[in-house]
């Protein structure tokens, strides 16, 4: 790329040379993602990825595409760039998983102002760590230079990732029944849902990020905020093993009356204990200062429960021992009840 170099293009504010050095910056980063599938090198027109199917009877991909939404605003604020990625890959692979499929790569797209390649190679750094959470290989993305279109010192971010699933694996509601237990994965924070009234509430580019808060247990709020998305791909997968899983929600926008209904058939609903869910203090201080209705909260954040799972109730034991043996501190919420009203919080 030596001779590659354009006086023109830069006089009108697009820097390729920054390009080549942003992709040098985040090799090493990327190198850390490689699974055995992976059969091509950065800086191709394409990723080559060899899928094994060893063992698969019907091999069904399955695709997810995402980004990180407003919440990049609290990242520009902060100037910490090295977490987003995560994000970007939890709101992808998450959504893999619901359908019962384990994550096999994942191609990024960073749009800027200017091209920083230190901020560009932060950034990859988090996808790249989000994707070793979740095992999935980072085999191509695309950083896009548009001055003129983005303030010089922003970005957006997405991405997408590829899964397989052998089809007779694919979660099946239909087996749903009256008296099944939910189960609560919990959540980090925040995610990345709900930042644009988040960002109101807080009045965030006026408001104090940085001072630690004693009902954040010492955390500041941007702190608060910028915890990236959990990213739930592995202990699913050990479940999956194990148990019988009928269905798998991930609360993200539209909180836990949009995203549960999702995985639940025509005639039955969630009950949701609303004592029992493990509230996280952000989701106080949220409705605290905003004076935003209960409803309008579960309707809005995952108030905690990154992740929804409905099992029988004779697995309910077996699966909380596999999620707590894989890092979930997993607990119940709830069950399953006949119901034309999809999601009942008492």
């Amino acid at each position: 790329m030596k001779n590659s170099q354009s006086q023109s293009y830069a006089a009108a504010g697009v820097d390729i040379t920054a390009g080549y050095r942003a992709v040098e910056l985040m090799k090493q980063h990327i190198a850390r993602t490689m699974t055995s599938g992976v059969c091509s090198d950065v800086g191709g027109f394409g990723g080559l990825f060899e899928l094994d199917v060893t063992g698969m009877e019907k091999p069904v991909l399955v695709s997810g595409t995402d980004g990180v939404g407003t919440k990049l605003k609290i990242a520009f604020l902060m100037d910490k760039h090295d977490t987003v990625g995560i994000d970007c890959v939890a709101m992808c692979v998450n959504d893999i998983i619901c359908c019962g499929a384990k994550p096999l790569f994942f191609l990024d797209y960073i749009a800027c102002g200017k091209n920083f390649p230190e901020k560009i190679a932060d950034i990859v750094s988090g996808i790249a760590e989000g994707c070793v959470q979740s095992g999935a290989a980072l085999i191509g993305g695309e950083t896009a230079e548009m001055p003129g279109f983005y303030p010089i010192d922003e970005y957006d971010l997405a991405g997408f990732s590829v899964g397989v699933v052998d089809k007779k694996k694919i979660l099946d509601n239909k087996t749903m029944k009256a008296g099944d237990v939910i189960i609560a994965l919990p959540s980090t924070g925040v995610h990345s849902n709900g930042f644009s009234l988040v960002r109101k509430v807080f009045d965030i580019e006026n408001c104090d990020l940085k001072s630690p808060r004693e009902e954040l247990g010492g955390r500041s709020l941007g702190e608060a905020l910028l915890c990236p998305t959990k990213i739930y791909v592995k202990p699913m997968c050990a479940l999956f093993e194990e148990v019988t899983v009928k269905a798998v929600s991930h609360i993200t926008g539209g909180g836990f009356y949009e995203n549960i209904p999702r995985s639940i058939p025509d005639g039955f609903g969630a009950e949701i204990k609303k004592e029992d869910v493990k509230i996280l203090p952000i989701f106080d201080l949220i409705a605290k200062t905003g004076n935003i209705p209960e409803r309008d909260m579960f309707n809005t954040f995952n108030m905690g429960v990154g992740m929804s799972v409905v099992v029988a109730a004779e697995d309910a034991d077996k699966a909380l021992e596999i999620l707590k043996a894989n890092g979930e501190d997993a607990y119940i919420i709830g069950k399953i009840i006949e119901s034309e009203d999809k999601v009942t919080i008492i």
